[in-house]
């Protein structure tokens, strides 16, 4: 299994609204760059609405960012889009068999270092600004 694609969606959005800030982003035109459904972008928008991430006027108005770069990371990005339930990125099997010497601990042995290892995650997402991603994006395509 591997988290949800709606995080990596949400970021190529926001940098889009960057980068495009002229363009009329609307859903239609963002999937066309994201090369999805246009449905999947305004249930994606919807959340970074409401999370205060970004506006969207109504009807086919587009999509703007309503905070500066510098104040997004990538954790906020992360948790608008709920990709994972709070403290919940890894998920225990349950129900194991308790008559196992395995089964009967591995839950509480786990739980403690898979938290650590969400806890590291964050940590790293949470010190990425939006615009440090947009500056490398946009370095990235002066390279080509």
């Amino acid at each position: 299994m591997k988290i949800s694609s709606r995080f990596s969606i949400a970021v190529h959005i926001l940098s889009l609204l960057e980068i495009s800030k002229d363009a009329h982003n609307t859903s239609e035109w963002i999937a066309g760059s994201v090369n999805t459904n246009p449905v999947i972008i305004r249930r994606l928008l919807g959340q970074l609405k409401k999370t205060g991430l970004v506006q969207v006027r109504a009807g086919t108005g587009g999509a703007f960012l309503t905070k500066e770069m510098s104040e997004i990371t990538l954790l906020d990005i992360f948790r608008a889009v709920d990709v994972v339930e709070e403290g919940q990125l890894f998920h225990i099997h349950e129900e194991p068999n308790p008559e196992c010497p395995v089964g009967a601990s591995i839950q509480v042995v786990l739980e403690l270092v898979l938290k650590k290892a969400q806890h590291a995650m964050e940590s790293v997402l949470s010190e990425i600004t939006l615009e440090e991603l947009v500056a490398d994006l946009i370095r990235k395509n002066q390279n080509k």
